[in-house]
């Protein structure tokens, strides 16, 4: 698993938590506009200039961001 710089992983989580109130709460334009800025912050966070990414990384950052677990934290078994 990759380590992600902790404020890209926040920002994810952050995104993942917003985009399952908006899923609940639909119409919500303060969330659509929370939405939107967070998508912005992570698609063109600095680590991602550093080298470009590969799907793989930005399905391992969307996983971390639903799990809700910190940057470089492994799952609990």
């Amino acid at each position: 698993m990759r380590t992600f710089p902790a404020d890209l992983a926040q920002a994810q989580q952050e995104w993942s938590a917003t985009y399952r109130q908006l899923a609940e709460r639909p119409g919500r334009a303060e969330l659509r506009r929370r939405l939107y800025r967070l998508s912005t912050q992570v698609f063109f966070h600095p680590h991602w200039q550093q080298r470009r990414p590969r799907p793989a990384a930005w399905w391992e950052l969307r996983d971390l961001g639903q799990s809700g677990r910190g940057p470089g934290e492994r799952p609990s078994r």
